[in-house]
């Protein structure tokens, strides 16, 4: 158990998805866990550029809103054939309020005629704000290589995970168990990263 030196700490996030993944990663961690979303608090629009940038933007955000520490990630996919795509832009890669499947789609479409293996991997930033103008945020980072599949597989997870091959097996991200998922993830890798300097703190 990690105790932290705030008693409560809200996500910074309304996506389903990462907000099971988060209450999963932060089982082990001495606060109330509290998303952004049971406090009323409307996401902002994301416009930074990088990672990092968005994470920290969501981070403050949170934090002004609730007078709360406040955690925030932004993540995505990097897709080699496509120069790095979409990047920052995952979530709205085919468009603003582009669900899942458009945007799985939309990935597809783009590569349509190229060859295998189709490198990749998820990219996570997280910050931890103690304030909305904290001087010092603790920055972690995580990434998780992977392929791109031909067809969606799998049920589990969110985002791109029915096309992210993982490892040797050819199994998607959205094929393997929750708890092997938290375990390897870029968001895993991360949040371990930042856990380990809040206990060095």
């Amino acid at each position: 158990m990690v105790h932290a030196p705030w008693p409560r700490l809200v996500v910074a996030s309304g996506n389903p998805g990462k907000l099971r993944e988060f209450r999963a990663l932060l089982a082990g961690l001495a606060t109330e866990i509290l998303p952004q979303t049971e406090l009323g608090v409307p996401s902002p629009v994301e416009t930074e550029s990088t990672f990092m940038g968005n994470a920290l933007l969501k981070a403050r955000h949170a934090a002004r809103l609730t007078g709360l520490a406040a955690l925030a990630d932004d993540s995505g996919l990097e897709v080699d054939a496509l120069g790095g795509a979409p990047g920052v832009w995952s979530a709205r890669y085919a468009g603003e309020g582009a669900d899942d499947a458009a945007n799985n789609a939309r990935l597809l479409e783009a590569l349509a005629g190229f060859a295998e293996p189709r490198r990749a991997r998820y990219r996570a930033v997280i910050v931890l704000v103690e304030g909305p103008d904290d001087p010092a945020p603790l920055i972690a980072e995580g990434s998780w290589e992977g392929r791109i599949a031909t067809t969606a597989r799998g049920v589990g997870g969110f985002g791109y995970d029915p096309l992210f091959l993982v490892g040797e097996g050819g199994q998607t991200a959205a094929e393997l168990p929750a708890e092997l998922k938290n375990r390897i993830s870029h968001r895993a890798q991360a949040l371990a990263a930042l856990l380990a300097r809040v206990r060095a703190r």
